[in-house]
């Protein structure tokens, strides 16, 4: 979700040679971290990041045809 995540992930994984590991909002036409409640206190925030960053991957995906026939989901 934000650059430290990004950072340990690319740690645990060995690197990222193929481009694979993204922070969410890099799905979004705003890229940065997504707002830590932690910090700001601001739940709400986070929330709308959080919504923002997945339908930008859902959208990503379907673009991709990595979507269940029909694009529908299972929920």
């Amino acid at each position: 979700m934000d650059s430290e995540n990004l950072y340990d992930m690319k740690d645990i994984a060995g690197g990222d040679p193929e481009g694979k590991i993204s922070l969410l909002l890099d799905y979004t036409d705003h890229r940065r971290s997504v707002a830590d409640p932690w910090y700001t206190g601001n739940f709400t925030a986070t929330w709308n990041d959080c919504e923002a960053g997945i339908l930008g991957l859902w959208d990503f995906l379907a673009r991709r045809g990595a979507l269940p026939p029909g694009g529908k989901t299972v929920w």
